[in-house]
């Protein structure tokens, strides 16, 4: 099995970084090939969890289209076109962006936004999506051979995951190390951001020294607000917490019922399980120990989905589209939920976790059973229970 180099990595990303500063009026023309007319929209996109912005909307006629907005400094904005699931990335890099599209051409082949920043952008996103997959790859050996009957102890089993937890690191070290180096803010920002930490305070020491170089920047700074916002959020101690406040809920006690919408927009309740044993699954796409866990609380769901068992998952995601993606990546057939509101999860009080992946093992009267059970104590338990 290769591993991922430093080396192998880099060379994704060959172009420099250039300095844009992206002030003023910018417009974007484009020509998108196959597209029938119909609208397109231009939104900026934050990395502060806020949703998309739109700032100005036009029509594509033959293909054609104009659109313009007003930045005060460089930043990240979308493209994306009506009726369709497409929508690109791309930097205001100059106050004239060109762009080129084929809705007929898959993935990166489909589309190229003019400027350096974008280039250096596309091929970050690429090398992204090439380490994703590889990853991918690794959690879907673990699970076929946990589903064949091998523990997390077996030696394959460690030696893959092993090779994971490097990847992750080697990945995690380049993003902050490019970003050292990058003069390009917002590039920097974007591969940051897509660092896999366990963690959201092992943002703060890499964009604490790229605000030292970019102090102006007011994207920059409301990042770093809203990250040191939400380590504060979760390293309040519990005694701030008001006295009317339950318990974290443990072994022997009710499990609170929990009422989100499912993958379809639909209320579901963990009390519509009742009657099963039931894995509480507390997770969200983002979060790299969770992914790096689901094989093993996959084939756990394989090996006793027949004897009166299934999972909840309760994610913790912000939007819809990346918690749908790794359910079907990561083959997670059991039923999910989510109020997509981050660590504001209606969940997080209800059950006391202050970190993910966390689960809750409720039986079949409602009492939870067990907490916490990961890799190899998870299928031990449920070997228990379910005789």
């Amino acid at each position: 099995m290769k591993k991922l180099s430093a080396a192998v990595l880099a060379t994704a990303f060959l172009f420099s970084c250039n300095n844009q500063k992206g002030s003023g009026s910018f417009t974007l023309s484009g020509e998108l090939k196959g597209a029938k007319n119909q609208r397109v929209f231009l939104e900026e996109i934050l990395f502060t969890g806020v949703a998309p912005q739109v700032l100005d909307t036009g029509d594509i006629k033959d293909g054609v289209f104009t659109v313009k907005a007003v930045a005060k400094e460089e930043g990240m904005y979308r493209l994306r076109i009506d009726s369709t699931d497409n929508a690109y990335l791309f930097i205001n890099d100059g106050n004239q962006v060109q762009f080129t599209g084929d809705l007929h051409k898959a993935d990166y082949d489909g589309f190229h936004f003019s400027g350096n920043a974008n280039a250096i952008l596309k091929s970050s996103m690429k090398a992204i999506d090439s380490v994703n997959r590889l990853l991918y790859n690794k959690r879907q050996l673990v699970s076929s051979l946990m589903g064949s009957g091998a523990t997390a102890n077996d030696s394959v089993v460690k030696a893959i995951r092993n090779d994971f937890d490097g990847i992750l690191k080697r990945f995690t070290d380049y993003c902050f190390s490019f970003a050292d180096t990058c003069t390009s803010p917002v590039a920097a920002m974007f591969i940051i951001n897509r660092a896999p930490v366990d963690d959201v305070s092992q943002f703060e020491a890499p964009l604490a020294k790229l605000a030292s170089r970019f102090p102006k920047h007011k994207g920059l700074e409301a990042t770093i607000a809203s990250v040191k916002e939400l380590v504060a959020r979760k390293n309040t101690p519990a005694q701030a917490a008001p006295t009317n406040t339950p318990a974290t809920p443990g072994p022997g006690a009710m499990a609170p019922d929990i009422t989100m919408n499912d993958v379809n927009d639909q209320p579901f309740s963990l009390s519509q399980l009742r009657g099963k044993y039931v894995l509480v699954d507390f997770w969200a796409s983002w979060c790299g120990p969770c992914r790096e866990e689901n094989p093993n609380v996959a084939a756990a769901f394989a090996r006793f989905k027949d004897k009166n068992f299934t999972i909840l998952g309760v994610s913790l995601d912000k939007s819809k589209a990346p918690w749908i993606e790794a359910i079907r990546d990561d083959k997670l057939n059991w039923y999910h939920i989510s109020d997509l509101k981050y660590w504001n999860s209606a969940a997080v009080p209800l059950y006391g976790f202050d970190g993910i992946p966390y689960n809750v093992l409720v039986g079949p009267d409602g009492k939870i059973i067990a907490t916490n059970l990961r890799g190899n104590a998870l299928h031990e338990k449920l070997a228990e229970i379910l005789k």
